[in-house]
């Protein structure tokens, strides 16, 4: 009896003991936490979507409130009026920041690019990007099995049942970039949302050459080089047999589009084109 009294005794002495060295060191070495860190916090959507590069909303109210200025932070949910809010928490200014939205970067569609196999597995773009080339000749083009569309969390992207291509819905996208981390094929990129939404790029990131291309997808860049050819803004590049708009540069003049000859350059949103006026020589008869 007398030593499980010792034991419990010697138990809970030590147990005091090491409470009270550990409240001590506690008191030593606790951090404490700005508190407009839970203000910006609670001024945030809370999507937790990583599209500002931090991990959740309470890692990005932290940077804001460490930060210097707010000039390299955005927040591609609430964008300017969530930013603003931030900003008279913390007596700074909000950065204007030009708003992006998900591009997906493939025409191929099953009108445009043949299907030349079936695929009989478990329905997921990674899994068959590890797997093989897809279900067409085309092995740089959408697989269409949806990574992305399960990726997003706001509902902004979907595969069109007859196309086989992710939709992007330009009312719901906010940009926080989910469906480009799920994409094994890197074909979705966020690009300027542009005035009016509208927006020019290459839709296709095959990088074979041309001839092979075309064989594979009616719509491929086959960098031929007219677009670049007629560019007068230094907007497009041709590397590896594909042309990329830098939407920095480009100045929406649709050029590029009118000289395609696969008609791999996309123009959205933009009013229909004028007729072009055919011009008439004036002939004199004479009587």
């Amino acid at each position: 009896m007398n030593l499980i009294l010792v034991s419990v005794l010697s138990l809970g002495g030590i147990g005091a003991v090491s409470a009270i060295i550990l409240y001590f060191i506690s008191q030593k070495f606790q951090v404490e936490e700005d508190s407009r860190i839970e203000e910006v916090e609670a001024a945030l959507p809370g999507a937790n979507c990583g599209g500002c590069g931090f991990p959740g909303c309470r890692a990005f109210a932290a940077a804001c409130v460490k930060a210097d200025s707010l000039e390299n932070l955005a927040c591609p949910v609430g964008g300017m009026p969530t930013m603003e809010k931030v900003a008279n928490i913390l007596g700074k200014t909000a950065m204007p920041v030009e708003p992006l939205i998900a591009v997906v970067r493939c025409g191929g569609s099953c009108e445009h690019r043949e299907r030349t196999n079936r695929y009989d597995g478990v329905k997921s773009c990674a899994i068959v990007h590890n797997l093989y080339g897809g279900e067409t000749d085309c092995s740089w083009g959408c697989l269409g099995y949806g990574d992305c569309e399960n990726s997003c969390t706001f509902d902004a992207i979907h595969i069109n049942p007859i196309t086989l291509l992710p939709e992007v819905d330009e009312e719901k996208c906010t940009a926080c970039g989910a469906c480009v981390k799920a994409c094994p094929k890197n074909i979705i990129q966020l690009r300027k949302k542009g005035h009016k939404s509208r927006r020019i790029y290459v839709n296709c990131v095959n990088q074979d050459k041309g001839a092979v291309n075309k064989k594979v997808c009616d719509v491929a860049c086959i960098g031929c080089s007219k677009c670049f050819n007629v560019c007068a803004y230094d907007a497009i590049s041709i590397h590896n047999n594909l042309a990329y708009i830098d939407d920095k540069k480009c100045t929406l003049c649709r050029k590029c589009v009118e000289v395609c000859p696969t008609n791999s350059i996309l123009e959205l949103n933009f009013p229909p084109r004028k007729p072009k006026v055919e011009e008439t020589s004036n002939v004199v008869l004479n009587g």
